[in-house]
């Protein structure tokens, strides 16, 4: 994991998909979702897929002013997707942060962190899925090095769906 000097103000750390810190921050960005395109993410997911070497799923606590309070999750998971080049692809999933933390750089650092931790499982493609009514994400992504990639998975063929990749 990257060193704490590396995340401002952010503690990450991996927790089960289940734990609950983990729930209450997936139904925050679920509700998110809600509000932004009318209805929750339908994808299909396994906490089973989000358990080393299979996943991770990263909790950040702001250990900056409010210590131990969740505030960001980001996670990955094995995908089967190949595409610029990769041989061994993961999945971001649940990359959130909460509305009153944003713009203190936490998204980067889970991004950079979930990057870090798949590259030391073996991987070498990072690939996800957000939509269009998610701008500040599509230029994180774009920002960050990732490419846009046809659509894939459950919302291959979502009009207001975009795919990204980035070898790693």
């Amino acid at each position: 994991m990257q060193a704490p000097s590396e995340r401002p103000g952010l503690d990450l750390r991996p927790v089960g998909y289940l734990h609950p810190d983990a729930v209450t921050l997936v139904a925050r960005v679920q509700q998110e979702y809600v509000e932004r395109y009318g209805s929750p993410d339908e994808s299909p997911v396994d906490p089973a897929g989000f358990v080393l070497p299979e996943g991770i799923f990263l909790v950040g606590y702001d250990d900056s002013g409010s210590p131990g309070v969740p505030v960001a999750t980001g996670a990955w998971r094995r995908s089967p997707v190949r595409v610029l080049g990769g041989a061994s692809a993961v999945e971001v999933k649940r990359m959130f942060v909460v509305a009153e933390r944003r713009g203190r750089g936490f998204a980067r650092a889970v991004l950079a962190e979930l990057e870090v931790t798949a590259r030391a499982a073996g991987h070498d493609l990072v690939v996800l899925e957000t939509g269009l009514r998610q701008p500040e994400a599509i230029g994180l992504y774009r920002s960050a090095g990732y490419e846009d990639i046809d659509g894939f998975g459950f919302y291959r063929d979502a009009p207001l769906s975009r795919c990204f990749g980035k070898r790693i």
